[in-house]
């Protein structure tokens, strides 16, 4: 009996282990999904415990799979644990652990990706951007091949403040593949310092957590995984739309290995690219002759706010499309040289 005063920890009924629910199941993980069970129980505790205090809060796991995750969720006394699962396969191992945790536990077979994240969890949840986090968290295994897309649409979310933020700065403890995990939390001058470095950490704070040997996994994926916590920051670092950041950081990081005016570049018609690049980076005080990698957070937010000067001024500009400018100029060369297969520019070639 819990002592007087005190509610007892919730703990979930005698279940079959996840091997087990394996066998029983006959589930088997699929390649081409790049699914990975976690089995070890320690480690999926390790996860939810980076996740911070769960007594009493909203859990959203995606792609729990065999329900290993699940568990040590459960064990961590939510009040209530949403289950958003693609492979049908895996609901009937999941109805075991809503059984076992009643009332706990809502099952939706559906594509996270697609899957409408505003009428998720109850509206008294609903905390100020300027506030804490609210009580609401995302959890998840993620599979290799969702992983990225994934973050990039929640952090597209995180901008506009809808989807799981439509609740306040919802935070969220995933995997990802060790190299992408890098990224996400590369520093300028690292090796790994990419396109999602900028994206991620303009937005949110980003800690990678620890690292998960592939052996843990089953099947054994090629890589070690990386378990990453976000949490969204009150004010972004870079104050202007998700699309005009990311179109800038885009182009900065096409030319990975050239000087940074090279990527820049791409923002501007060939009609007076030169001149235009040369007025963005003097503007934003960049020297052009850095490589994407070696750019600060203050320099992308430089380039960015003087862009969008250079777009309100020309609004045609937000609109140009390099790759677009390319193709056409292939088309027009190959019409004139028919008899000819002609060479691909430099450009064509890297992009």
């Amino acid at each position: 009996m819990a002592a007087p005063g005190r509610v007892a920890a919730f703990r979930l009924p005698p279940l079959p282990t996840i091997g087990e629910i394996i066998k029983l199941f006959r589930l088997k993980a699929q390649r081409q999904l790049s699914q990975n069970f976690l089995l070890d129980l320690r480690l999926t505790d390790k996860i939810v415990k980076q996740a911070g205090e769960l007594k009493n809060a909203h859990v959203c796991e995606v792609g729990p799979g065999p329900g290993g995750i699940t568990r040590s969720i459960l064990s961590a006394g939510v009040e209530q644990l949403l289950l958003i699962e693609k492979d049908a396969r895996f609901i009937p191992g999941l109805q075991m652990l809503s059984e076992a945790a009643p009332g706990k536990v809502r099952i939706v077979h559906g594509d996270i990706l697609t899957y409408k994240m505003e009428k998720a969890f109850p509206k008294h949840l609903k905390k100020d951007w300027e506030d804490e986090p609210p009580d609401i968290h995302i959890i998840g295994n993620l599979p290799f091949s969702v992983s990225t897309p994934l973050i990039i649409k929640w952090l597209e979310n995180v901008s506009k403040k809808d989807g799981p933020f439509s609740y306040g700065r919802t935070q969220m403890t995933l995997t990802f593949q060790k190299e992408v995990g890098e990224r996400l939390t590369a520093n300028p001058g690292g090796n790994q310092r990419s396109r999602l470095s900028i994206m991620a950490q303009h937005l949110c704070t980003v800690e990678k957590c620890f690292i998960i040997p592939g052996q843990a996994f089953v099947p054994k994926p090629e890589v070690d995984v990386a378990v990453v916590h976000f949490t969204p920051l009150v004010q972004p670092k870079i104050q202007q739309p998700f699309e005009l950041v990311e179109k800038v950081v885009r182009s900065v990081f096409q030319f990975r290995r050239k000087y940074c005016f090279r990527g820049l570049e791409t923002l501007f018609p060939e009609s007076g690219r030169l001149k235009r690049t040369e007025q963005l980076m003097m503007t934003a005080n960049v020297d052009p002759t850095l490589r994407p990698f070696q750019l600060s957070m203050s320099q992308f937010r430089n380039l960015c706010n003087t862009y969008r000067k250079m777009c309100d001024e020309d609004p045609s500009l937000f609109v140009f499309n390099y790759r677009e400018e390319l193709k056409q100029k292939k088309k027009t060369r190959n019409l004139l040289q028919s008899t000819s297969q002609p060479e691909q520019t430099e450009e064509e070639d890297q992009l």
